[in-house]
């Protein structure tokens, strides 16, 4: 169940929800005129979640690539990946 709260919260309790955000590694839900304005999360949280994101999106570039035989073997690229760094 998310964590919601009021903007007036941000103000008046900024502590509470960087120790929440902190500790339960979650964002929390901010209002505004009781509608959803915001998410507020950690950095770290924020972080872990950009990083899922690149990762995917690598990943589905390396399935695309698959699919269309844009790859070559693992060993071919270590060894031209190899004579770049010598050079």
């Amino acid at each position: 169940m998310p964590t919601i709260r009021p903007s007036s919260d941000l103000r008046n309790k900024y502590s509470e929800i960087s120790e929440f955000c902190h500790k339960y590694d979650e964002p929390i839900y901010i209002t505004k005129n009781g509608q959803g304005d915001l998410a507020v999360m950690s950095i770290e949280a924020y972080e872990k979640l950009v990083g899922r994101f690149e990762l995917n999106k690598l990943l589905d570039e390396g399935l695309d690539a698959m699919q269309k035989q844009k790859s070559r073997p693992f060993r071919e690229a270590l060894t031209d990946i190899q004579k770049r760094l010598s050079e």
